[in-house]
């Protein structure tokens, strides 16, 4: 057995690598003749194929379309859905038309309601929305016919929204919140998105206080696959990204739960967020969160989920979810603490301890440390050197994005064993107290500055075991000590490859980190290898087959199609046009109209017309001039209120637009309302702003009547940029449909005409 035990403990270690990924998630999926009381996978997809047939984002033909399926939908379980419509405004500026659909199950209770929430509208314009959130709808519908099959009547009611506008700025999420009677009943929000189109789904809480009594409710629920961390949830407050749960929650101080799986970013928001493209088993994992919630806090108390405490939390193998106070977190740290002191006691007493060699174990974990740290960090603008077109996905995650994680990942364990077999000479035993020392003081710091991170101290607990195995045997059997390494893996290794697919290749330091951490923790089992070197060439070379295998994918192909962009823009005021595209390296399908003379625009004249990250146009050209009318700007009325000058215009489309971008000279905004909404106070202060305005995204060709308030001392002038996504329709134009191997450029204005035209007011 011991001839075997080294075989046998990288065998384990690498069976619960693979164990850390694939016990946190369902594997088959229900089939259409499941029980009627059943949430069906198979049966969700036919609403999910019914749903995402169009792209159906606001302003489009198949938007309507979809509302009067889901209304039809809802009307079939016996329900009576309504709609809620108003203009309202999202804290990016950008303004719609929302059109929430509602439907009520009337509980015994007395009035307090779960709501569950997806929205229906796709990501403008090109983007089917199977994943985002066609997935979340289906899942709801699905969940709401099997639990009214049991015709149970719940304690507390159920309010279905689906909401409308979530992707202009979560703008049905806010009509609702600020003008619907029912959102006083609301109590908890279970809300299903997406940000991919497979992998886990994640749980993510969302409340102004402690989460402490949400995550006991939750546990209490038992859903079968629970994938949830504090730590995760840490990171997302301090990203820019937001759901329709967060304004139930900033709004209404309504708590909630998110579910959203992140894995092949590169489909969000495009046109391959399609229902062939949506994993099965992943929209099986939202129905194992959804029916078991479902059933509980329909049933339960949920007057009062706030409390004051925190809790840190985690999931656990065999479906366990685990969780401790946050008033817990520095004694355990200081546990830690005392037992590696009596441990290093304990050490020099039985003389184990090397000073010589403690220190020198220093030199290799800092030096992987900072070879992988500089690998991970330069990886992403190497890439964009190596292949410039990966500049134009812009979710920052490419097709071969999972073969770049694991050849970082290799490479990263190739440095480390390196390393190590260079120090080969010193005892496990002092090379594991540098890293075990460096990790309790991470989780001290995590402690005071990132709590939601302190769950790391559990690994730690598990390495100072280890240390007292060393020190109290003079020959540890290495499987035993691979058995303790299980907590590092089942902790750590899930966010090797959730930083870098959720946030972007750039993020790609993270997982290089993380491998070097986790190595140090791994030490009582690799410090004993004897053959380092050859593990570390092991490593090496599949480092570089799969660096080749992403070689070999680097390129577009029908599977994995090249986003483009190209924009007619016609300015009315000098009657010159041009071509305009967003694309870092124009392709076969661009160049067609951009041509040998394309060049790039002046970004300090020209206006970065609004998108998710304030991507400008790389390249104009010369274009034909086309007859397209300006839109019509009425003064509806011009006043002055003492200091204060105010304008009330209305601007009507002489064509069918789909959006209006309005940038403004003037450099303080004291009000803004368009079609009756205000823009937020905040907003308006908002320095980021620059001199955008505001984004109306119109609906049935709807006008734009705004109503501004400014300083007098101010001349006002306003730019206008008008919109219509039908570049390959309209004809005036013989633009050819993409080849099969490209795809709309999203998050951008695309494939639209564009008709700029300034209007310019004298002093009052």
């Amino acid at each position: 057995m011991k001839r075997f035990a080294a075989t046998l403990s990288l065998l384990l270690i690498a069976g619960t690598v693979y164990w850390s990924f694939y016990a946190i998630m369902p594997h088959t999926f229900t089939k259409e003749n499941a029980p009627e009381n059943t949430f069906s996978t198979e049966r969700a997809l036919i609403q999910v194929r019914a749903i995402s047939q169009q792209p159906h984002y606001v302003g489009a033909p198949a938007h309507e379309e979809v509302r009067k399926y889901l209304i039809t939908e809802l009307r079939k379980m016996g329900l009576t859905p309504e709609i809620q419509e108003g203009y309202t405004s999202g804290n990016w500026g950008n303004v719609s038309k929302a059109r929430n659909i509602l439907a009520r199950i009337e509980g015994s209770g007395n009035g307090n309601a779960l709501m569950l929430l997806s929205h229906y509208d796709s990501s403008p314009h090109s983007s089917y929305g199977a994943s985002d959130a066609g997935s979340g709808v289906a899942t709801i519908l699905e969940g709401i016919r099997a639990f009214l099959s049991e015709n149970k009547t719940p304690e507390n009611d159920i309010i279905i929204l689906f909401s409308d506008g979530e992707e202009l700025g979560l703008n049905g999420a806010r009509l609702f919140v600020k003008e619907h009677p029912w959102a006083k009943n609301v109590r908890l929000v279970l809300n299903f998105e997406a940000r991919g189109s497979g992998g886990p789904s994640f749980m993510l809480v969302e409340t102004n206080g402690g989460n402490s009594r949400m995550i006991r409710e939750f546990t209490k629920a038992h859903p079968q696959y629970p994938v949830s961390n504090s730590f995760m949830y840490s990171v997302y407050k301090m990203l820019p990204n937001d759901t329709d749960l967060t304004v139930f929650r900033e709004d209404a101080d309504i708590d909630g739960f998110n579910f959203a799986f992140i894995d092949d970013h590169f489909d969000y928001h495009t046109a391959l967020d399609t229902e062939k493209r949506l994993d099965r088993n992943t929209l099986e994992h939202q129905g194992s969160y959804l029916m078991p919630l479902l059933h509980y806090f329909s049933n339960t108390d949920i007057s009062n989920l706030k409390s004051h405490e925190d809790y840190v939390f985690f999931n656990a193998p065999f479906s366990t979810l685990i969780s401790y106070p946050f008033s817990l977190i520095s004694a355990m740290n200081l546990l830690a603490v005392v037992l590696f002191i009596v441990l290093l006691t304990l050490g020099i007493w039985k003389k184990k301890f090397r000073i010589r060699e403690i220190l020198l174990g220093i030199v290799p974990f800092l030096i992987s440390l900072i070879v992988c740290g500089l690998a991970g960090y330069y990886s992403w603008p190497l890439l964009l050197k190596i292949y410039p077109q990966y500049g134009d996905i812009l979710q920052g995650f490419t097709y071969n994005g999972y073969y770049y994680i694991a050849a970082f990942a290799l490479f990263s364990l190739t440095i480390c064993f390196i390393t190590y077999h260079m120090f080969r000479h010193v005892r496990p035993v002092n090379l594991f107290v540098f890293p075990l020392l460096l990790w309790i003081v991470l989780c001290i710091a995590l402690g005071i500055y990132l709590k939601g991170a302190a769950f790391f101290i559990i690994p730690v607990y598990a390495g100072l075991l280890s240390l007292a195995l060393l020190l109290l045997m003079e020959k540890p059997g290495l499987v035993l000590m691979a058995v303790l390494t299980i907590p590092a893996i089942w902790i750590f290794t899930p966010f090797i490859q959730m930083f870098p697919v959720g946030l972007g290749l750039k993020m790609m330091v993270a997982s290089t980190l993380f491998v070097v951490l986790m190595f140090g923790l791994l030490l009582p089992v690799f410090g004993f290898y004897r053959q380092q070197d050859k593990l570390a060439l092991f490593t090496g070379v599949v480092t570089l087959v799969l660096l080749f295998s992403a070689h070999l994918q680097s390129g577009f192909a029908e599977d994995r199609p090249k986003p483009d962009s190209l924009l007619y823009v016609l300015d009315a005021d000098t009657g010159q046009a041009e071509w305009a595209t967003y694309d870092k390296v124009a392709d076969i399908w661009t160049s067609a109209y951009l041509g040998e003379n394309k060049t790039a625009p002046d970004t300090s004249r020209e206006k970065n017309i609004a998108s998710k990250y304030n991507t400008s146009f790389s390249y104009t050209a010369k274009a034909p001039v086309k007859d397209i009318p300006a839109p019509l700007v009425q003064v509806l009325q011009d006043t002055t209120t003492g200091t204060d000058r105010v304008l009330e215009l209305c601007i009507m489309p002489q064509r069918d637009v789909t959006r209006l971008d309005i940038f403004t000279t003037l450099q303080h905004v004291i009000s803004c309302t368009i079609n009756g909404t205000s823009l937020p106070e905040n907003y308006l202060r908002e320095p980021k702003r620059g001199n955008r305005l505001l984004s109306h995204f119109i609906s049935e060709n709807d006008y734009t009547e705004i109503t501004i308030r400014f300083p007098t001392d101010e001349i006002p002038e306003f730019i206008l940029y008008e919109a219509s996504n039908d570049l390959l329709d309209n004809p005036l134009f013989t633009v050819p449909p993409r080849p099969k191997d490209h795809i709309p450029m999203p998050f951008v204005l695309n494939d639209a005409v564009v008709v700029k035209k300034t209007v310019t007011f004298s002093p009052n």
